[in-house]
């Protein structure tokens, strides 16, 4: 699986949304320019209006939940991950905590799929056709599959080594990395502000990361092997990588098909299943005692990261760049204020520096120009 961004660049294929073009045109026929009055429209005008009303007023209440979930998902993970590996209590098998996230988020998404066929028995007859039948299809996820499964063990190696805080701004490294590949893989071409933006998120990381801010977290953790900020690092860098390439790959196997993104996350979540097991049998070296030291609290942090990438499929459908931006940047400094209490972390003035040049390259990365309106002769 991946930590919520596993379907984030492809939503606009989920079933059930509708194609922007057919809806600008309904509403373009509906605005209040050309749009009749009250009084002159007949039963279905005013149903349809009505609709269209509803409906904006429902996509506007969905966008801003759904940022707020994101938001407040985005902070608590990282918090949860790095205080699940922290406590003095019996230590559970991070390749364990990782393959039942994966059993999770495939009954999530079985179950969206039964609900988008509408029935039981579309839906199972919808997995085995695309599943089963076009095997070779499905057999294409299998390299996202492996990479999700190495990549959330990388992020729990990266939230055993670094502090809550340091660990979030250093992961939005992803988006450089799936700028390169983007760039390497699907041939686009950035803006000149999209690259001046990679360069201050790496600057930005960089000041983070040569700031000494977790001295005291060490000697609470006695679970753990000594830390390690470089280790904490470089599987944070890793993860990264593999988060930019197996991000554009899964994109541009969704736009070569019309497979839906919750179908897709079947596939991956189910491919993804071996690559869990054997991934725990070769860290722990045996199938029993698969659930130690799994409480409650366990639990609530594998739910969390099951639900990560389902939750930015719905931001991405219903808002845009700019708020899911901000959805991040906010999640960005509710875990630097969450860990100066909960974990002692000591905020310094090159880690506050490093951590605005990152959000502002967030936001940065993200504009879109608006278009010049086209001049007419009745312009001034």
């Amino acid at each position: 699986m991946k930590p919520s961004d596993d379907i984030e660049l492809s939503s606009a294929n989920d079933i059930g949304a509708e194609p922007e073009a057919e809806v600008e045109a309904t509403e373009q026929l509906t605005t209040p320019e050309t749009s009749p009055a009250p009084e002159e429209m007949d039963g279905d005008a005013k149903k349809a209006q009505t609709y269209l009303h509803n409906r904006r007023n429902t996509y506007g209440y969905i966008k801003y939940v759904s940022l707020v979930i994101l938001t407040v998902q985005n902070a608590a993970l990282g918090l949860s991950m790095r205080y699940a590996r922290t406590r003095n209590v019996e230590m559970f098998s991070s390749p364990a905590a990782v393959l039942m996230a994966e059993i999770f988020k495939l009954v999530i998404c079985v179950g969206l799929v039964i609900c988008e066929a509408k029935g039981v028995q579309k839906g199972v007859n919808y997995m085995y056709n695309i599943v089963i039948l076009n095997i070779k299809d499905t057999i294409r996820v299998c390299v996202p599959s492996f990479l999700y499964i190495v990549q959330n063990n990388l992020l729990y190696v990266s939230a055993s080594n670094l502090d809550a805080a340091t660990y979030q701004v250093t992961y939005q490294l992803k988006l450089l990395t799936t700028a390169f590949f983007a760039v390497v893989v699907l041939k686009r071409h950035l803006k000149k502000w999209q690259w001046a933006a990679l360069a201050i998120l790496a600057a930005g990381v960089a000041l983070v990361q040569l700031s000494s801010t977790d001295k005291q977290v060490a000697a609470k953790t006695t679970n753990l092997p000594e830390q390690s900020r470089i280790l904490g690092f470089s599987a944070a860098l890793a993860a990264c990588f593999i988060s930019g390439f197996a991000g554009i790959y899964f994109e541009k196997v969704l736009k070569e098909s019309d497979v839906s993104v919750w179908m897709r996350n079947v596939q991956l979540s189910l491919l993804s299943l071996p690559f869990g097991a054997a991934t725990y049998l070769i860290n722990d070296g045996t199938s029993k005692n698969l659930l130690r030291g799994f409480d409650a609290f366990v639990w609530y942090l594998v739910l969390l990261q099951a639900a990560g990438g389902l939750i930015v499929a719905v931001v991405v459908k219903y808002a845009d760049n700019i708020l899911k931006g901000f959805a991040t940047s906010v999640a960005i400094v509710i875990s630097c204020v969450a860990s100066i209490y909960i974990f002692d972390f000591v905020l310094t003035v090159q880690f506050a520096i490093g951590t605005i040049l990152v959000i502002g390259s967030i936001f940065l990365y993200g504009y879109v120009p608006k278009k010049a309106e086209p001049r007419t002769s009745l312009s001034v």
